[in-house]
This record gives C-alpha cells, structure tokens and sequence, in this order.
C-alpha cells in the first residue's frame, strides 16, 4: 500500500473526482478527511468510503475564513501533520460570453476557485511542511491552460489556480515539497453534464478512471517531481 501511513485533505470530496480520489486513498492506505459545503453530501459520502478504511469528513466553505480555520485546527488535532492536499473544490458558474457574463456569477467563480484555494492552502501549509514528503495536488481544466470563449471567469480562475501552482512550486523546492496540477480532461461529472448538456455521459471516462494520477502524485513514488501539469487520461488503465 503506496500511501500507508500518510494523510490527506481532499477539497469538493463528496461526490464527483473529489469522492474517487478519497476512496482510492483510503483503499491504498491513507487516512482521509473530506470536506465540501454540504454536510449531508459529505456523511452519505463518508458513509460509502468508510467501507475501506479510515475517513472523516468536515463541513467547510474554503471561502469562509472561519471555516478554513476550523477545517485547519480539525486536521492539526487529528494528526499533528498533513502529508497530501488535493485542492479540487470548484464551481462552474455559467457558459457565456464575456458581454453577458453576470458580474456577481464572476465575483462568485473566482472566490471559489482561486481566492477560497489560496484562503486553505496557505493555512494548510506549516502543517504540510511538518510531513517528510508533502505534496500538494490541484485539479485544473483544459481551460486553465487555453482560454476559450463562453469559458468566462471559469477559465479565468483555473489560469489563476495554476499560477498559484508555478508559484508554490518554485518557493517551496527547497523544502522537499512536491507542487503539481492535474488536467483531469472530459470526465463524467456533474460539473461535466451542466458544461455539456447535450453530451452523452457514458462515452467519458469516470472519476474512478482517472484516479491512478493522483496515487502516483500523492505517493512517493512521484518524489522530487514539481512544478509540472499531468493530464490524467495519460494514466487511465488499459
């Protein structure tokens, strides 16, 4: 078991990537919290994972700074440490063009997405740099890397998210510190379904099948490797 002994925070865990990534976790040997704003969705969750072994889960809006800290001083009693964040929460907000874009849906998605990961990891990072082999794992998109039209402040934000994952990267290599991105590409999400209503969800990968990329960077296995975006579909099994 790759990740025995090690801990991890999933951000957006209870459904969709964020829910695969915490039971492929757990199933390899890791202890897991997960955290999402809603409370019933993470103990139907939490619920199904515990199955395989040792998870917890925690309400928390990572825009809220109360619940970020309440989220940080959960995970510093529980454990002391923290060996693996995975920053996979995020909103779609609407598919539009910039003329049209709501000003408060933009306010909204950038919150989410870049502010609200800046908000945790920074608060998360003394009990990062407290593990052997910390690594910080965050799901980007396409359209953090190509700017598309009716991608909005989506798009907006994931460009962000990856600056902030160059920026992490290069401060903290001196530290043992692994910083990476994960491009999870067409994956049958709801996010996924709201993007692309006319898109038959069956001819897309699951959430489970591109779980392998975020073993390898959570393990040690992916040791001394920073700085660099994965696209996860490069690593579903054959």
């Amino acid at each position: 078991m790759k990740l025995k002994s090690k801990t991890a925070l999933i951000t957006g865990g209870s459904k969709g990537i964020g829910r695969s990534v915490a039971e492929a976790y757990v199933k390899d040997g890791a202890s897991v919290i997960i955290c999402a704003r809603s409370e019933s969705a993470l103990n139907s969750a939490k619920d199904e994972i515990s199955r395989f072994g040792e998870v917890d889960s925690i309400q928390c809006d990572i825009v809220n700074k109360q619940d970020v800290k309440n989220l940080t001083n959960f995970v510093s009693q529980k454990w002391g440490k923290l060996d693996i964040l995975v920053n996979n929460a995020s909103i779609l907000g609407v598919r539009s063009t910039i003329i049209d874009y709501p000003e408060d849906v933009w306010a909204d998605v950038i919150n989410v997405n870049l502010n609200g990961q800046f908000y945790l990891t920074k608060a998360l990072l003394p009990l990062l740099l407290k593990s052997e082999q910390p690594s910080i794992i965050n799901v980007n998109s396409a359209v953090g890397y190509v700017g598309k039209a009716t991608w909005g402040a989506y798009s907006a934000s994931k460009f962000g998210m990856e600056a902030l994952n160059q920026i992490l990267a290069d401060e903290l290599q001196t530290h043992n510190f692994r910083v990476n991105s994960v491009n999870p590409g067409a994956t049958r999400t709801k996010m996924r379904a709201e993007a692309y209503p006319d898109e038959d969800p069956q001819t897309l990968p699951t959430p489970d099948d591109i779980s392998p990329v975020f073993l390898y960077l959570a393990s040690d296995e992916s040791q001394g490797v920073t700085g660099k975006v994965f696209e996860a579909r490069d690593w579903i099994r054959k």
